[in-house]
């Protein structure tokens, strides 16, 4: 009895031990981001706000929520599972659209409201269907085998536009009638749809747009035929797949487009003059608030031009508004914004180094420059025309940080913050600019959800997400490592940000091994006071004994264009440079043990860690390399030629940026992975470079993904890949283990 009462007295006084944070936790459910809204709205009436939500038993699967904003209740709209009876079947077009969008999981993951604020549209398992709120019922539009995407309800409410089979059409919501707008899509054509560099590179998901009274749509037909088709295996588990695939590789041709008005009214098209140049981009297309005036961008080939162009229809007459120009490359946006007054219109533009935006009346003649300075405008949020406000999120308190601010439109433009908490915000407007949505977080909370007034008074949680006893995340925070943030100089004087991670019962008196996470690459920043998943990640191995560095090199996001210029030309050089710099650093600390510092990163990261491994192999002692391109001529004509020019102008560059005439000094333990069913990057980058390096006889270790497209989904598959990664660094930089 003594005996017992001894150990109990012993289990009382110690502390309970800490729970440790693992690779298998990050990706089971429930999620330890919480579950938060995403795809935030405001109906147009703005009676509610609407978001799609994920399950607490299945993190990938989404529902479409309401919160009424009189009531203060939250309410499921849509449970998808009912719906669809089971998992969908996507089409390969779908697939593919959703990777270039990002949007990953299943159920309901993208939706829109009708205009008069009634109903819902999401598509779902290739069908769609429009929830009615009065009837509290989800009715499905369309039924065919065939796969339905890219779906808009008109402006009027009357129609519902879509995408099948590479044909526009619509359909009378009230009569059910379909009409088809396109005849010759399939093959090469492809009628209201995005090209593969538009959705990749340009940020445009859709290639037709409805007029404002939905009499016209507008829409682009894009002929694959020119570009070069290249036939690549996607290797399943238990088959291979041999996809032909228009791919424009750098200095090979692009497509050819067409730009369409259609009239409901005679069901005839009217093509627009594009002009005689033959090789171009068509980034974006928007109407005024005319329905007889349509504005399209045109971008030459090189990106060292774009010019807004107006017509008028139905004469067809048009005349350029205005143009930008650089010496290096422009960076597309969708900051363009018609006034009500027919009169005048926001732009956005970086002529003076940063992006900032500016106000112009319809004749392209400047009234004036509404926001200024050594910082960068992220977004135009929303216009409250008659407060004389415009709302927009930047960077002007910190480049870490996104916040919300207004701008007087009329006047000396006054420049007010919004958003107060030291914090990082994503924003969603209601369409008169009353209200807003926030989504808020920082690199140690999961983001939070709120309702606002314009001027910044919140009126309600969506969705708190508190770090309460109940939260999936709680019982990890005791070991929870909160980054340290800093600057340091690169070789140009321009000031670098990086932040380090250290473990909670760091000791100054041992000498810890780190792994650099990298990107590195254009419109990418990684240093930010910003909540990510891929942070958990860096969490795990701290508490492992490791530190984690994290450095935004020159040509990296959200600095303005003279922090992105240096690497015009020149892939790898420069951002190498500040990554060693950087590295070079961490040796200089008493507590680095400055032998065994890895690197790590995934696409552009990939890249950079192989350069790293074969150029600076005496910097550092270990590379996990994911889904990197090896050889520039290999990717996409948009994105690779906008920083390296055509190749044919520029054949040395090309060579340089390459990482094959280096891989022979490769020195340290290297791990490459790869999607074998990668799109973007084709997997073709990692089995060149698999052969160089065999036929070199230098070892090294790989682990491809069966199946897998460029961002390597799917619970087991990532649980396999960062225990894989986790073990590689431990078994190289901490040999003891």
């Amino acid at each position: 009895m003594r005996y017992f009462l001894s150990l109990l007295f012993v289990a009382i006084s110690l502390p309970a031990q800490a729970e440790m944070l693992s690779v298998d936790r990050i990706f089971s459910d429930p999620s330890l981001s919480g579950t938060p809204p995403k795809k935030l709205k405001i109906a147009p009436n703005g009676s509610q706000a609407s978001f799609i939500r994920p399950r607490e038993d299945d993190y990938n699967a989404y529902d479409l929520w309401s919160y009424d904003i009189t009531t203060g209740k939250t309410a499921k709209l849509v449970d998808a599972a009912l719906l669809t009876g089971g998992e969908e079947e996507l089409s390969d077009e779908e697939k593919a659209r959703r990777e270039r969008q990002r949007i990953f999981g299943k159920g309901i993951l993208e939706y829109h409201w009708s205009p008069n604020g009634e109903a819902l549209l999401f598509p779902l398992g290739g069908d769609l269907y429009l929830y009615h709120l009065s009837l509290k019922r989800a009715q499905q539009l369309v039924k065919s085998e065939a796969f339905e995407t890219d779906a808009k309800v008109s402006p009027n409410s009357r129609f519902v536009s879509f995408v099948r089979e590479q044909d526009l059409y619509f359909v009378n919501v009230k009569t059910g009638e379909e009409t088809r707008v396109t005849k010759d899509g399939g093959g090469p054509i492809k009628n209201g749809m995005a090209e593969f560099v538009a959705q990749e590179e340009m940020g445009r998901m859709t290639g037709y747009w409805w007029s404002p009274d939905e009499a016209k749509i507008a829409f682009i037909r894009v002929d694959n035929s020119p570009v070069d088709r290249v036939i690549r295996s996607e290797i399943y588990a238990d088959e291979i797949k041999q996809i032909e695939q228009a791919y424009p590789a750098a200095g090979r041709p692009n497509v050819t487009y067409k730009l369409g008005v259609y009239s409901l009214a005679d069901g005839k098209t009217q093509w627009v003059d594009l002009g005689s140049e033959p090789d171009y981009y068509l980034p974006r297309v928007n109407w005024t608030r005319s329905s007889d005036q349509l504005t399209y961008q045109w971008q030459n080939r090189s990106q060292h031009l774009l010019k807004l162009m107006l017509v008028n229809l139905p004469d067809g007459k048009q005349r350029e508004v205005l143009r930008e120009t650089s010496n290096t490359w422009i960076n597309l946006h969708s900051d363009l914004r018609f006034l009500k007054d027919g009169e005048h219109f926001v732009w956005a533009s970086e002529r003076d180094g940063f992006k900032h935006l500016y106000l112009y009346n319809l004749d392209g003649k400047l009234v004036r420059q509404l926001t200024q300075g050594e910082w960068i405008v992220d977004k135009l949020e929303a216009i409250d025309e008659e407060a004389g406000l415009l709302f927009f999120s930047g960077r002007k308190n910190t480049p870490l940080e996104k916040h919300l601010y207004s701008v007087t439109l009329k006047g000396e433009p006054s420049i007010k913050r919004i958003t107060r908490d030291n914090a990082y915000y994503d924003i969603s407007f209601a369409k008169d600019g009353s209200h807003y949505l926030a989504t808020s977080s920082t690199v140690n909370t999961p983001p939070q959800v709120s309702l606002h007034k314009a001027s910044g008074k919140q009126l309600a949680w969506i969705d708190e997400n508190r770090l309460n006893s109940r939260h999936p995340l709680t019982p990890y925070q005791d070991q929870w490592s909160r980054p340290e943030f800093g600057t340091m100089k690169a070789e140009d004087g321009q000031t670098m940000h990086y932040r380090m991670f250290k473990p909670v019962d760091f000791d100054l008196s041992r000498q810890y091994p780190v792994i650099v996470r990298v990107y590195g690459g254009p419109h990418a920043q990684r240093v930010v006071n910003r909540w990510s998943w891929q942070n958990l990640w860096t969490q795990v191995m701290v508490q492992r004994g490791f530190l984690v560095f994290e450095l935004d090199n020159r040509g990296s996001f959200n600095r303005g264009k003279a922090f992105e210029d240096p690497i015009y030309r020149h892939l790898g050089e420069v951002e190498l440079k500040d990554q060693v710099v950087g590295a070079k650093y961490l040796k200089t600390l008493p507590y680095v043990d400055g032998d065994k510092i890895g690197i790590f990163g995934h696409s552009y990261g990939g890249y950079m860690t192989l350069i790293s491994m074969f150029k600076a192999g005496d910097v550092f002692a270990a590379g996990v390399s994911g889904a990197p391109v090896t050889d520039w001529r290999l990717y996409d004509t948009h994105y690779t030629e906008r920083y390296l020019g055509h190749p044919a102008g520029n054949s040395q560059g090309y060579e340089a940026s390459a990482v094959f005439p280096y891989a022979e000094q490769l020195k340290g333990p290297l791990m490459i992975y790869h999607g074998m069913a990668d799109d973007n990057v084709l997997f073709t980058h990692s089995t060149k470079l698999y052969t160089q390096l065999q036929n070199a006889m230098l070892p090294f270790e790989m682990m491809n993904y069966p199946g897998k497209k460029h961002s390597i989904r799917g619970k087991e598959t990532r649980i396999h890949l960062y225990r894989t990664i986790q073990q590689f660094f431990e078994r190289h930089l901490m040999p003891e283990l």
